[in-house]
C-alpha cells in the first residue's frame, strides 16, 4: 500500500474493476471462454487480456518508469483454454504494482510522464485514465457474458451493484 490516499484509492478501484471481469470468466469452458458475440468483437478471455496488459503497461510501465514490453496487438488475438492463466497473471501483476506504488507519493502523481500513445500526461491523469478505460470494460465483458449466456439458454447471474 501506499503512503498516498489517492493512489490507495484509485488502485483500488482499478483491482475492483479487473476482478469484475475476471469474474465474468468463472466457470466457462474453451468455447465460452472465446465466444464473440459478432465476427468482429472482442471475447471475454480477449478483454480480460487487454485489460491487464494495459493496466500493467500503464502503471508499471508509464508511472512507475518499469522496463515493460506490451504487445497491444496481440492482446487482441489472445485465446484461453481455462480461465486459470489470466488469473495467475492478474495475480502476479497485481503484487508487481502494490509494490511499486507503495514507493510513490503525491508528488510523484503531480509529476509529468510520457505516454506512448497520450503524449505528457501527469500521474492523476494517468490513473484516472486508467480506471475510466477499465470501467468500460467491465461493462463491456459483463454484456458479451450475459449475451452469451442467453445465446447458451443459461440463467443470467446475480449482478453485484
Amino acid at each position: 500500500m501506499s503512503t498516498d490516499k489517492e493512489i490507495d484509492f484509485l488502485w483500488r478501484f482499478i483491482r475492483r474493476s479487473v476482478d469484475r471481469i475476471l469474474i465474468c470468466l468463472d466457470g466457462l469452458d474453451e468455447t465460452d471462454l472465446n465466444w464473440r458475440p459478432l465476427d468482429n468483437a472482442n471475447s471475454l478471455y480477449v478483454l480480460a487480456t487487454h485489460t491487464i496488459g494495459n493496466v500493467e503497461a500503464n502503471i508499471l510501465g508509464v508511472l512507475c518508469l518499469q522496463n515493460i514490453h506490451r504487445q497491444r496487438e496481440n492482446e487482441f488475438k489472445a485465446h484461453g483454454s481455462s480461465s486459470e492463466p489470466i488469473q495467475k497473471r492478474w495475480r502476479e501483476v497485481q503484487e508487481s504494482i502494490s509494490s511499486h506504488l507503495a514507493k510513490l507519493s503525491s508528488n510523484d502523481l503531480d509529476k509529468e510522464y510520457t505516454h506512448p500513445r497520450r503524449g505528457r500526461i501527469t500521474g492523476h491523469e494517468l490513473l484516472i485514465t486508467i480506471a475510466r478505460h477499465i470501467a468500460e470494460h467491465v461493462g463491456h465483458a459483463e454484456l458479451t457474458r450475459d449475451l452469451l449466456f442467453s445465446v447458451r439458454g443459461r440463467a443470467l447471474p446475480e449482478k453485484e451493484f
